[in-house]
């Protein structure tokens, strides 16, 4: 009976384990499968859209000063208020959720970047499904990137919610765009 009992503690402690480092692997195709069926229920469970709204405006605008971390404000007092003062500007107007539809959503899980937003609706059949890898691994946040066919990866940043739920807080688009052959078309 001892035998019996330290056997399933042991596999309950490996399950845990490996359904802990998984969870975010989980969310992603979670995220890839709810775009695909356009639900936007789904959706708002794995993704915090306003952290995503706010890391995509800047990568959208065209000024990379703003992607840019805020100076310390001992090492740097001056540029720490003038980064503050920088941040506080409107910006130009942004449609950010143009890369927050489901069919967008759906593309940016395969890897198109920025042709993402020209997706108006899922096409019938997924062209590729490709496969997330990690960039970064931490206990509280995890980066994983996903490639197109010319090499830009965009990057996918989840946080820790819970002990087993992780939410989509940061996209990453790719810096340069992909070449025009890996442009979908418009529908």
């Amino acid at each position: 009976m001892k035998k019996l009992f330290g056997n399933l503690l042991l596999l309950a402690v490996i399950v845990a384990v490996v359904s802990f480092f998984a969870a975010p692997a989980v969310a992603f195709f979670g995220i890839r499968s709810a775009a695909d069926a356009n639900d936007v229920a789904g959706l708002s469970r794995l993704i915090d859209f306003a952290a995503v709204r706010k890391s995509l405006r800047p990568q959208l605008s065209g000024d990379p000063a703003a992607m840019a971390p805020a100076p310390a404000f001992l090492d740097d007092p001056i540029g720490a208020v003038r980064h503050q003062i920088e941040q506080a500007r409107p910006t130009a107007a942004v449609d950010v959720d143009a890369w927050l539809t489901p069919a967008a959503l759906a593309a940016l899980t395969r890897g198109e970047g920025r042709y993402a937003a020209q997706r108006t609706r899922i096409p019938a059949v997924a062209p590729t499904n490709p496969m997330p890898g990690p960039v970064f691994w931490g206990m509280n946040r995890v980066r994983l990137a996903v490639a197109d066919e010319g090499g830009p990866r965009t990057v996918f940043t989840f946080e820790r919610k819970g002990p087993f739920e992780w939410k989509l807080v940061h996209i990453g688009l790719p810096e340069r765009v992909a070449p025009a052959a890996t442009a979908p078309a418009r529908r």
